[in-house]
């Protein structure tokens, strides 16, 4: 076993080519599983990263090898100018572009998108870890970056439902309709805490004010069911958890 990761840690065809289909393998499995929710970055974008981060760290050691081999009279005449280690620092930050480009805050005030960068940023750094034949890591890493994108907004899920800290997003006919809300909630015995109200002038119709507000829930009151009773007051259009 030793003698085979031995082998497959050398920059042969052989190692080469397993590096850069585990790295496509892998980001796509990872990307699927965005995919499968619509999120922005899928299966293409991910393999495409994990493909991309293992060619270049790859392309460090082959320059390495060769400065120390075929170019090393050129290397001793003209001196070593390029520091192969920072081949890979360049990716980590230079996935920075694709990562901002997957966030965004939508018209409820809500972040969208940290997770799918996140994402992109630990497929890049597993793709490093194939190019560079560190093997153990990456099976590693592919299979925590799997499990915190699939199964771990299971718990969180279940987690936040019976949180008491709560933050709701109404949509409202008009903000003399904010008052039924207010009222409901003290009926509820549920604490506001902060109201933020955004007015949106729609033509021909009437203003409709966007309002996000946190609250603190009773023990005895979880989210569903709250916004259940917030949905069906008088100039309430629509309602939902952020």
């Amino acid at each position: 076993m030793d003698n085979l990761l031995g082998y497959l840690r050398q920059l042969n065809i052989a190692s080469m080519t397993l590096r850069v289909v585990l790295a496509m393998l892998m980001g796509g499995l990872i990307g699927y599983e965005r995919e499968r929710k619509s999120h922005p970055a899928g299966f293409r974008t991910y393999m495409l990263v994990a493909i991309g981060a293992s060619l270049t760290v790859m392309m460090s050691q082959y320059y390495d090898l060769m400065e120390q081999g075929i170019w090393a009279d050129i290397v001793a005449e003209v001196g070593r100018r390029t520091d192969m280690a920072r081949f890979g620092a360049r990716v980590v930050s230079g996935i920075g572009f694709l990562g901002a480009g997957t966030i965004l805050v939508t018209a409820r005030q809500e972040v969208k998108g940290l997770t799918t960068a996140a994402g992109l940023w630990a497929s890049a750094c597993m793709g490093l870890a194939i190019g560079a034949g560190f093997y153990e890591c990456m099976l590693v890493g592919f299979i925590l970056i799997l499990f915190s994108l699939s199964l771990l907004p299971r718990l969180e899920d279940a987690v936040n439902e019976h949180s008491r800290y709560c933050n709701v997003y109404v949509e409202l006919d008009g903000i003399e309709k904010l008052g039924g809300v207010v009222n409901r909630l003290k009926a509820d015995e549920v604490r506001l805490f902060d109201v933020d109200i955004e007015t949106a002038k729609n033509p021909g119709r009437a203003a409709q004010v966007n309002a996000v507000l946190t609250l603190f829930l009773p023990k005895a009151r979880t989210h569903t069911e709250l916004l259940a009773r917030l949905s069906t007051i008088d100039g309430v259009s629509a309602v939902d958890e952020i």
